[in-house]
């Protein structure tokens, strides 16, 4: 198909062949040579000879309605065109004119099709052969018209213009040697070259139909007219330039026709800097990315990506012109866009990432343990906190009922603690490793910042939505930091995301219901700043019950002076800032890019409670509500003791009660932990990991009687009243064993009935055995050869 063909009118904004960037009309021809020379030559080292070139292969796909795209890498042009270095610099100043003439070049030496595509015809290859048989018929002379110059002249104007005919795009991928900058880096001199940026979308406009070739039909004497359109605006033609028409002094109309022009996918992307390019005290500066064709729906709000195209100017409408003077607008045309963090089931797999996952899975004896210490290695401690966050990343099994009834699998956790103990960093940790992590504040976040906004549209003037923090974290995770200092009015805008998981909107004439499916990681400062051991816990928490039900597990981690935790710590974070990295562990902390994959795998899996458990998780929820409703009492008769000493007012219900919805988060827990075993079934370990869980975070908020508070235990990050020493747990899970029996009467107990028994008061494997072993030494009791039985002497 010829590149350069007249037809109807010259089109709106016709490039002439000049440019800026160094293609003139002296080597226009010489530069599509070279272009078409590349195309039909080059083969990579990778492919096959039998297959033949690398682009000649993509030329033969889009002939046969195999391709819509051919993607031109300037590696690949480097690696050709070695005798003309400046080749690829020129391509990069003046992206657009090349990006014409690679397409030029494709349309004249496009293949002919090698399978039938008469089932992929379209209006434009019915109006192609329409037209071939008509310029057919009119060719041969006729008895007034011997020499044929009439039909000629009327064949040569019905030629189509390349853009109407052409069923395939021309992107440039930028080579590796153009490095990603900041926004803010891209200046005027980059106007009308190729850039790559790097950055967050935060609003993502509707997909629409762009006119790049409109066509119309005269209404006398049915001459068709094709007016190709490369600007935002252009003005349609009004006058019949056909002979006939001209003839006749007719002055014919033109219609325009729809179905036989041509329209493209255009979809406008909001882009902004990411937080770290953002110098300290300035504002993020934002960039409009058009999108068009397959490049459509490519990202998404909150996604973190890469984008590749041509820097341009956005002349305003004339009225607007008059007012801006020289000044005008600036977008990009993007080429290419890579998505840095999938969504989980996005994720492509590749064999670096299969082997890693599978050498974790069997090489690594407790997987829980591993991937838990991999999560913010640098913060020390923390330890059920971590594997709290990692059970919030992979989250439990969504169910749908039949009626239509939603549960939530997605996990919240809320951190509660002094200033000074990482909850900010874990927070932002986890932004991160999540495919899709929002990090905001409370205090600079509005209802409508978390939720939706009703905005008007820059380009169709309409009122549309725009999601908060809460939407763009769909299928992720919202951290939100500082909770505590939220308004009100704009905390209770979360209720409905929390446990529905959807935002309800009536704004504006638009009511709709949008998706939040976020796992919601909070943390938040007592509401004096820190903890004041004379209130309780749910006085110093000073949030309602109707928020707090709807967290999974909610952490409480106080600054407690501890000589042994403190010094271990200081050495901690001396030796972080002295070499950059964490200290050595037992084990090689697992890379944020190989753990994103497990739980993309790990999410693939839908783990089920059996039969045979249920039971005993009813049973072990009736006897923390049990114990609930007993810890209130005891409570509320403290409240009133320090109201005679201290004058704190009257005793009020306690906030931290135990209702159903933990028993929904013991079966989230519990599914996330089969997830992370790549089972499709809970087993009883699991709930017992879960039902520990619970019971740490619960008691954790638990009222004090020690002077020095509620503590986190250094070495196992356990919460411990008081900030209890290894000691202490060693003599509380001697007294339970003791308990358990005396009541069943029995010398000999069983590690399968004892390890749950302990595990679901809050202490861990680690001080079970450190019990044992301690008074093994004291010849109290005696572990079996085979660690299944234990002795009472």
């Amino acid at each position: 198909m010829a590149s350069s063909k007249s037809f109807g009118s010259a089109p709106a904004g016709a490039d002439t062949g000049t440019s800026s960037g160094g293609v003139g009309v002296s080597n226009y021809v010489e530069e599509k040579a070279k272009c078409a020379a590349f195309l039909l030559n080059f083969t990579s080292n990778l492919d096959e000879p039998a297959l033949g070139p690398k682009y000649v292969r993509m030329m033969q796909e889009v002939a046969n309605r195999e391709r819509t795209s051919i993607a031109i890498s300037l590696d690949d042009l480097q690696i050709y065109e070695n005798d003309d270095p400046t080749f690829v610099a020129r391509i990069v100043r003046n992206a657009r004119r090349y990006i014409s003439l690679f397409s030029d070049a494709v349309d004249e030496n496009l293949p002919p099709p090698t399978r039938d595509i008469s089932d992929f015809q379209d209006v434009l290859d019915v109006l192609r052969i329409t037209r071939a048989q008509e310029m057919a018929q009119q060719s041969q002379p006729t008895d007034s018209d011997v020499d044929g110059s009439h039909a000629t002249a009327r064949s040569a104007v019905h030629v189509f213009p390349p853009a109407l005919m052409r069923r395939f795009e021309v992107h440039l991928i930028p080579g590796v040697k153009l490095k990603a900058v900041p926004i803010r880096e891209v200046k005027a001199a980059k106007v009308g070259a190729l850039v790559r940026v790097k950055g967050m979308v935060t609003r993502v406009s509707t997909v629409k139909p762009l006119l790049t070739v409109a066509t119309y039909t005269c209404e006398a004497c049915a001459y068709e007219v094709y007016q190709e359109v490369k600007a935002r605006q252009f003005n349609p033609l009004t006058q019949c330039p056909s002979e006939r028409c001209q003839t006749n002094r007719a002055q014919g109309r033109l219609i325009m026709q729809t179905k036989a022009s041509k329209f493209d996918k255009y979809q406008e992307v909001k882009f902004q800097e990411l937080p770290d390019q953002v110098p300290m005290g300035h504002i993020p500066r934002s960039l409009t990315v058009y999108l068009r064709g397959e490049l459509t729906r490519t990202c998404e709000p909150g996604a973190l990506v890469t984008i590749c195209g041509v820097f341009l100017p956005l002349p305003y409408s004339p009225q607007r012109q008059m007012q801006m003077g020289l000044v005008t607008e600036t977008y990009l045309e993007a080429t290419d866009v890579v998505n840095h963090k999938k969504r989980y089931s996005a994720m492509e797999s590749s064999e670096a990432m299969e082997s890693a996952v599978l050498r974790l899975q069997e090489g690594s004896e407790n997987v829980y343990e591993v991937l838990s210490q991999s999560l913010a290695p640098e913060i020390y401690g923390h330890e059920d906190v971590k594997k709290a966050l990692l059970l919030l990343l992979i989250g439990g099994v969504t169910k749908r009922m039949d009626e239509g009834m939603r549960l939530r699998g997605d996990l919240n956790v809320l951190l509660m603690g002094d200033p000074g103990v990482a909850k900010s960093q874990l927070l932002k940790h986890i932004a991160i490793v999540a495919p899709r992590g929002v990090y905001t504040t409370g205090k600079g976040s509005s209802g409508v910042g978390l939720t939706a906004a009703v905005v008007r549209d820059a380009t169709t003037k309409e009122m549309t939505l725009e999601g908060g923090a809460l939407v763009l974290a769909d299928m992720g995770v919202c951290c939100i930091d500082e909770f505590d200092k939220m308004e009100e009015g704009d905390r209770t805008a979360i209720h409905e995301v929390m446990e529905q998981q959807t935002v309800s909107i009536a704004k504006a004439g638009i009511t709709t219901t949008l998706n939040a499916r976020t796992s919601v990681l909070a943390a938040a400062n007592p509401i004096y700043g820190r903890y004041n051991k004379k209130l309780s816990a749910s006085q110093n928490i000073n949030l309602p019950n109707a928020l707090l039900s709807r967290f999974d597990l909610l952490f409480l981690l106080l600054d407690v002076a501890n000589y042994e935790k403190d010094e271990a710590l200081a050495r901690h974070v001396t030796y972080v800032h002295r070499y950059c990295r964490n200290p050595e562990m037992k084990f090689e902390p697992v890379r944020p890019e190989v753990l994103r994959y497990f739980i993309a795998i790990a999410k693939q899996y839908q783990p089920s409670i059996p039969e045979h458990l249920c039971g005993y998780i009813v049973e072990a929820y009736v006897t923390l509500r049990q114990q609930d409703v007993n810890e209130h009492a005891r409570e509320r008769q403290q409240q009133q003791s320090r109201q005679q000493h201290y004058g704190n007012g009257g005793a009020n219900d306690a906030q931290t009660a135990m209702t159903a919805r933990q028993l929904l988060s013991i079966l989230r827990l519990s599914q996330a932990l089969a997830r992370l075993r790549f089972s499709t079934e809970v087993i009883h370990q699991d709930v017992d990991e879960a039902i520990r869980l619970v019971y740490v975070s619960k008691a954790s908020l638990s009222e004090q009687d020690d002077a020095n508070g509620i503590g986190t235990n250094g070495k196992t990050g356990t919460m411990n009243r008081g900030g209890r020493s290894s000691s202490d747990a060693t003599s509380k899970i001697f007294r339970l064993l003791l308990e358990f029996a005396t009541d069943r009467n029995l010398k000999v107990l069983a590690m399968s009935d004892v390890e749950p028994i302990v595990l679901r008061k809050g202490f861990t494997a680690q001080q079970l055995n450190a019990c044992i072993d301690f008074y093994q030494q004291l010849e109290v009791m005696q572990l079996s050869c085979n660690g299944t039985r234990l002795t009472l002497i």
